[in-house]
């Protein structure tokens, strides 16, 4: 029985994606093999790299001076390939408003002067910092942001306006809201959040920005290399892409973008109020903040949450538990979750309220 799955990553997938996979998985276009068999040299499999590259491009209307490539190692490798790429006047900013920025910054640090021009951990990252107020750095390479906090549920409302090219790692949040790619110098998503399994990363960079890294780089962090090469410059995570492939035309399929918006602010809506009028349940983030992708909450009893995820796990919803950092619960309504499952979150939670509060 398929449960309603709350991970904030690896994440639930678009069941249609998943049903395609499993009915052509011995027999992939003809070929007669897997797709976790064929060549990455294939026709058949280069046709599903370039297809997934076209969906990307359409889905956020990506203008034709950025590179769309599809690179291994996760977002966290991108901390690094960032600076390896851009930094060649050996300074850039840095705002930290969560866990996986505080490592983006400090893998900055490595490889020049990495500032970090704002900071929201004196309330435990539930706000993103006055961005009219922060003091950016005259001639910086570029401006580091993490677009979605997946662990302390912030996002930004609106996003920077700086002289320095901006680059956002998009991780739990890729094409879960309309965004204009032209105000970006550089966007990245590990893509086993909102996307496809691990193993595959998106990385869209304005061209005119990649063509001379660092001497340091190493050929495999090359976006340029990557980009003149179609993503094939070596073996790469071919069913991860597959995947990405296969959802990326599911989401096509149900409006794009837009329409997706329109229906994650709808189940975050519905969630957030329900918290929000509750007796029992907190969530702590500044309303303006609130992440239309990772929900957390708590009871304000550990053993009270501990009981809360156990038994929500018996009535099918699974992955409820917080990060380790925060405990509490932490429900992620990524795309494919339906509308469906936040609903019958609400209702175990209205029943585990009466039972417990």
């Amino acid at each position: 029985m398929r449960v309603y799955n709350f991970a904030a990553g690896p994440s639930t997938l678009p069941l249609e994606a998943l049903e395609k996979a499993q009915a052509e998985f011995l027999d992939f276009a003809g070929t007669g093999m897997s797709v976790t068999e064929i060549s990455h040299r294939d026709k058949a499999y280069e046709t599903v790299v370039r297809q997934a590259e076209s969906l990307v491009r359409e889905l956020l209307n990506v203008p034709e001076d950025y590179a769309v490539i599809f690179v291994q190692g996760g977002a966290s490798t991108q901390f690094a390939a960032v600076p390896l790429n851009l930094m060649r006047g050996g300074k850039a900013d840095y705002i930290v408003t969560g866990n996986f920025a505080k490592k983006a910054w400090q893998e900055g640090q490595l490889y020049g002067e990495a500032v970090k021009i704002g900071d929201s951990s004196d309330k435990t990252y539930t706000y993103i910092p006055d961005l009219d107020k922060l003091k950016y750095s005259e001639g910086a390479d570029y401006l580091h942001i993490t677009s979605n906090n997946t662990i302390f549920g912030s996002r930004y409302a609106e996003f920077p306006k700086c002289a320095a090219p901006l680059v956002a790692d998009m991780s739990s949040e890729i094409f879960s809201r309309e965004i204009n790619v032209s105000d970006f110098g550089v966007i990245y998503a590990g893509a086993q959040k909102n996307l496809a399994p691990a193993g595959v990363t998106i990385v869209i960079a304005k061209r005119s920005l990649i063509q001379d890294p660092l001497k340091i780089c190493p050929t495999m962090l090359r976006w340029k290399v990557q980009d003149e090469n179609g993503s094939l410059y070596n073996t790469p995570p071919a069913f991860s892409i597959y995947m990405a492939w296969l959802v990326l035309q599911n989401l096509k399929d149900k409006g794009g973008v837009k329409a997706m918006q329109q229906q994650n602010e709808y189940k975050a809506g519905l969630l957030y109020d329900f918290i929000d009028n509750s007796k029992l349940y907190k969530n702590n983030v500044e309303k303006k903040y609130r992440s239309i992708m990772n929900v957390p909450f708590v009871t304000g009893s550990e053993e009270l949450d501990a009981k809360f995820v156990a038994e929500a796990k018996k009535a099918g919803l699974v992955s409820l538990k917080g990060h380790r950092i925060v405990g509490g619960m932490r429900a992620s309504i990524y795309n494919a979750m339906p509308v469906e499952g936040v609903k019958a979150l609400i209702e175990f939670m209205t029943k585990f309220e009466k039972e417990n509060g």
